[in-house]
């Protein structure tokens, strides 16, 4: 198992290895295995973009992000300028219905509300908005209301399935049960990207409205 200090290398290393973003503006700490972010960076695509890169590492059981956007001049965006920005670009989005999402936008923070059908849909209007000059945080409150009736059984054969295919998942050591639509994760998992990847698999089911994910990450033991 590696130590806090040889985890707060690999994170490093793995930051270096983003060419979209200048790694020493960001600040990495480790505790117990939970690494903490910090910094500042020029958009909030960048802010993605390093947590991304910290979930990769083997070892990180959690990632906390305290990375803050300061904009440039040259970036800076009022926010009836990213409102109207973010409408275009929902607009354009061939599987998003812009008529049932409203946005907020608070000194550069957007906030999205609406309702969709599909989680891809919700997904998609975080990611349209994200690369948006002048975005400097996004709260996606969209709710996901399916128009599928959902079997419980059936969700849980399909989420067993969905994990043996996957070869990122040790589908062996997850535990699936689920009340309707809400689907509940526990076992455990060798890495925080393969937790982050059980959770991403179970919404992909269509009808799904909840996932608590109680996964718990045990690093493997590796011997030389």
């Amino acid at each position: 198992m590696k130590t806090d200090l040889e985890l707060q290398k690999d994170v490093i290393e793995e930051l270096k290895w983003e060419s979209f973003i200048n790694s020493s503006e960001i600040g990495v700490a480790v505790k117990e295995g939970v690494v903490t972010l910090s910094g500042s960076v020029d958009s909030y695509n960048k802010k993605r973009i390093a947590e991304q890169a910290a979930m990769r590492v083997l070892g990180v059981k959690a990632v906390a992000e305290d990375i803050i956007v300061k904009l440039g001049s040259s970036f800076a965006k009022t926010d009836a300028e990213i409102a109207q920005a973010s409408l275009n670009a929902l607009k354009w989005h061939s599987s998003i219905d812009e008529n049932r999402i409203k946005l907020k936008v608070d000194n550069g923070w957007v906030t999205i509300e609406g309702t969709v059908d599909w989680t891809f849909e919700k997904n998609a209007i975080r990611l349209a908005i994200e690369n948006l000059t002048g975005v400097k945080g996004i709260s996606n409150l969209v709710v996901i209301s399916p128009k599928v009736n959902v079997n419980a059984n059936e969700v849980k054969q399909k989420i067993s399935a969905a994990f043996h295919r996957s070869a990122t998942i040790d589908a062996d050591n997850i535990i699936i049960s689920n009340i309707a639509n809400k689907v509940i994760l526990s076992g455990s998992v060798r890495s925080y990207a393969e937790k982050q990847d059980a959770e991403r698999a179970v919404w992909n089911l269509p009808g799904i409205v909840s996932i608590e994910n109680n996964l718990e990450v045990k690093v493997p033991v590796l011997f030389d």
